[in-house]
């Protein structure tokens, strides 16, 4: 089965070293987004990127990055985002947030398989 519908898409960008109480941001993010209910949260890492300060942080060996790059992905109603958006601005320091309209594709199974 199949279930559509529109959908609000924040994606937060921070470092990887970024903290909230001495522990990564990122982790904190998810586990309020999960207490918040919403729909979804992934962590993706980067590879290589630079944010306001233009300095590029990079994975590849010869520049042995201490921050890398990490997007945080969060998806639910424009409603329920926009009504997360205080809890970002309590542990988001230095970052950015894009906000994206998309529709959503769910498939589940009408039966369990053996």
């Amino acid at each position: 089965m199949r279930f559509t519908g529109s959908a609000l898409r924040a994606t937060v960008y921070v470092g990887e070293h970024d903290t909230w109480h001495h522990k990564p941001v990122f982790v904190e993010i998810v586990h309020r987004a999960r207490a918040a209910g919403l729909a979804g949260a992934s962590v993706f890492h980067g590879i290589e990127g630079f944010g306001s300060s233009s300095v590029i942080h990079t994975s590849r060996l010869l520049s042995l990055s201490e921050d890398l790059p990490v997007a945080v992905v969060l998806i639910d109603t424009e409603e329920r985002i926009r009504g997360f958006l205080p809890q970002l601005d309590e542990v988001v320091g230095d970052a950015l947030v894009t906000l994206d309209v998309c529709e959503t594709l769910r498939y589940t199974r009408n039966e369990v398989r053996r």
